[in-house]
């Protein structure tokens, strides 16, 4: 019976080893809805992650357990790092926390069970303080392009130099920039607060500093992150940009199509799939953009392709750029990385490579407005060459 008691001991002891090993923190978000709540209001969260519907502001549903109790429940891998905040369905009606001030995004990492408390103040009403202006410029809107093999159809937004509409015989450089409903027009923009990249680009322009270029917006989808990866649907996403969106874009409006006049940016997954479009397909696309590249995910798998890379060197311009707040301090070592294998490969800064590092910069739309100027100024700037 020793024998037998001892085994049964092992035996329930491995197995609680193995589920206590098994286990994964939960993150439980609890939001106490404030009084000014609409009694048919649906409240949501739009995070970092997929299980937060990757920034979407209406995806993820919270649960309501009576009353203004609402309730997020989720298991993760130990360590995991989560950005987000509440909405009512959309970044106009985000939750407030300090009177009308538009909050930052709220942040934890899961490294055992968490319960998050949440008690708004209020919402945010139509028109938030942080909405900065309007358009600059002409634009034009095209709806519900549909790509091969992709889930969603997407809009596009175009905005026009000051010379296009007075000068018809002039032809222009593109920039296809990713997460197009944010750079813009700051009705359609995360949180209302857009990249400015029409005021900047229109200063930049009437100051001589970079020639007038067409800018063309690809909005998002809820496969925002699986679209800007070096994944299969990656790959679609890419197939779709250079042969649905360009060569429409070369239809419709006065560009010069060849590679040289021909650039791609975006932020965060944007940035580092802006980098895979010109690291993959440079016979379309010679500049890329990358600000506050994510180069990080997947293992660093674009890192090490770079690495591997034996072949002659890639005839393309690079910009980086990173901040050193808040998430960005989590991108930084994928931005130096990068900057070490692409000096390694044969680029030279102020050449075909430049990169900028800003201590205070953040992850977020008004950071990336303050910033953006740079990357425009190296790649469309009048002194370039």
């Amino acid at each position: 019976m020793r024998v037998r008691r001892s085994f049964w001991v092992l035996l329930v002891s491995a197995i609680f080893v193995s589920i206590a090993s098994a286990h994964k923190p939960s993150l439980t978000i609890i939001v106490n809805a404030p009084a000014s709540t609409p009694a048919d209001a649906q409240l949501f969260i739009a995070g970092s992650d997929t299980s937060m519907g990757n920034w979407s502001p209406s995806s993820v549903r919270l649960t309501n357990e009576g009353g203004s109790r609402w309730v997020f429940r989720k298991n993760y891998e130990k360590g995991t790092a989560l950005e987000f905040k509440i909405t009512l369905g959309s970044w106009m009606s985000e939750a407030l926390f300090n009177g009308p001030t538009i909050p930052g995004n709220i942040a934890v990492t899961v490294n055992a069970d968490t319960t998050i408390v949440l008690s708004p103040s209020g919402w945010a009403g139509p028109a938030p303080k942080d909405v900065t202006g309007g358009i600059t410029g002409s634009v034009k809107y095209h709806k519900g392009i549909a790509g091969k093999n992709l889930l969603y159809a997407r809009d596009l937004i175009v905005w026009l130099p000051p010379s296009y509409d007075h000068e018809p015989l002039r032809r222009y450089p593109v920039l296809y920039m990713h997460d197009g409903q944010n750079i813009i027009d700051p009705a359609t923009s995360f949180a209302g607060a857009d990249w400015r990249v029409d005021e900047v680009a229109d200063s930049l322009i009437r100051a001589g500093s970079i020639e007038e270029l067409i800018i063309v917006g690809i909005y998002n989808t809820p496969d925002r992150v699986k679209e800007y990866s070096d994944t299969p649907l990656g790959k679609e996403y890419a197939g779709f940009v250079i042969s649905t969106v360009k060569p429409m874009v070369d239809s419709l409006y006065r560009t010069k199509p060849d590679r040289s006049n021909t650039a791609v940016m975006g932020s965060s997954m944007g940035g580092l799939v802006s980098f895979l479009f010109a690291w993959h397909y440079s016979d379309v696309f010679s500049m890329a953009g990358c600000i506050s590249p994510a180069f990080l995910v997947d293992d660093g798998k674009v890192l090490a392709e770079v690495k591997a890379y034996n072949e002659p060197k890639k005839d393309i311009r690079v910009f980086l750029d990173v901040g050193g707040a808040g998430l960005e301090t989590r991108l930084k070592p994928g931005y130096e990385k990068m900057i070490g294998l692409l000096t390694e490969k044969g680029f030279v800064k102020g050449r075909d490579l430049d990169d900028y590092y800003d201590a205070a910069g953040e992850h977020h739309e008004h950071a990336w407005a303050h910033r953006i100027w740079r990357a425009l100024v190296f790649m469309f700037g009048t002194q370039k060459h």
